[in-house]
């Protein structure tokens, strides 16, 4: 299955994208919801926070990158048992920037 990528989002629409609550680290039900539990998550636990585990998972980006891939924001392949085989992570990448400019009130 290969997502295919919609129009060009705003920071504060991908702050808006839906993730799968019981799918991800955190339950969260948005992109801001988890980006913000990041945040809270790096001022709580300072020098102990693991940028490779910060819930616990090594592949914590990949949460962010599918609810970028099932809103049509950027492209990815799934395999038939729902396993991301591609995902385009450059785009992704600014996709998750722009939103971070977002929260800080800078739309780009």
């Amino acid at each position: 299955m290969t997502a295919e990528i919609t129009e060009t989002p705003t920071g504060r629409q991908i702050l808006d994208t839906p993730m799968q609550p019981d799918g991800n680290d955190v339950d969260a039900a948005t992109i801001r919801e988890y980006l913000v539990t990041l945040l809270a998550t790096v001022w709580r636990q300072r020098e102990g926070f693991s940028g490779k585990r910060p819930f616990g998972n090594s592949d914590w980006t990949l949460h962010l990158y599918g609810a970028l891939i099932k809103a049509g924001h950027i492209s990815g392949e799934y395999d038939e048992d729902g396993y991301l085989l591609e995902v385009d992570d450059a785009t992704g990448n600014k996709l998750i920037a722009s939103a971070i400019q977002a929260l800080a009130g800078e739309d780009h």
